[in-house]
């Protein structure tokens, strides 16, 4: 089995098992919303998707998002995991600046893919390995470029799968080797508008949760994720 990491969506590679991680927020938000009894997560590029998507299931479905780390105009909630302890409806339709278009962009070029994160760290690692084929850590970065956050959890995963890494998967292990604790490797990322300080402490939690999140199917141009 060999393991390969993606810093940034322009890397991205195929591989029979992708694992998507957006630490901040997108992939520990749907790790924590499936996990609290959400059916399903439909991962939306775009805003007018989102929308519509809310309009067609009308109260099974609540909205979430964020860009630039703030709440989106006129959707339900935020994109925080703490927004999501408590199932709202059936369906939450997450639409994030970086996390879901990674998702999506995912479906394209993997035949499996799931969702990582540092909540679920030991389960998507095992996942992965019970799997034994070539995987990739896809890091959704931030809007484009790198972020260490993402780098952190992907060497953890790494780190736990014993395989046979690329260059980029080393790396990715030396990075998560630097941070002993989970929240200093959060921390080492530069962060945009302030208050995000909970979500941080929540996200850096390690192995808390057993919820492997999966695309299940596309929803017209939405990614559904099921546990």
């Amino acid at each position: 089995m060999k393991i390969h990491v993606a810093f940034t969506p322009a890397e991205a590679a195929t591989a029979p098992l992708g694992i998507v991680v957006d630490v901040m927020r997108a992939t520990s938000t749907i790790v924590q919303a499936l996990a609290s009894g959400y059916c399903r997560v439909l991962c939306c590029s775009e805003i007018d998707d989102a929308l519509a998507l809310r309009a067609a299931l009308g109260d099974s479905a609540i909205t979430g998002g964020e860009r630039n780390a703030e709440r989106i105009e006129g959707f339900d909630a935020g994109a925080s995991p703490r927004e999501f302890l408590d199932p709202q409806a059936e369906t939450l339709i997450l639409s994030t600046t970086n996390g879901t278009r990674a998702i999506v962009a995912a479906a394209a070029s993997c035949s499996e893919v799931v969702l990582g994160a540092l909540l679920n760290l030991d389960a998507v690692a095992r996942f992965a390995r019970e799997r034994g084929e070539d995987a990739v850590i896809l890091c959704a970065g931030f809007k484009d470029a790198f972020a260490i956050d993402d780098a952190y959890c992907a060497g953890g995963i790494v780190a736990l799968l014993g395989a046979e890494p690329t260059d980029a998967a080393v790396a990715a292990g030396v990075i998560a080797e630097r941070y002993p604790r989970a929240i200093d490797g959060i921390n080492a990322r530069t962060y945009g508008p302030p208050g995000l300080e909970d979500d941080i402490a929540w996200c850096s939690q390690r192995s808390m949760l057993e919820i492997v999140p999966r695309l299940s199917r596309m929803v017209g141009a939405a990614a559904e994720i099921t546990a």
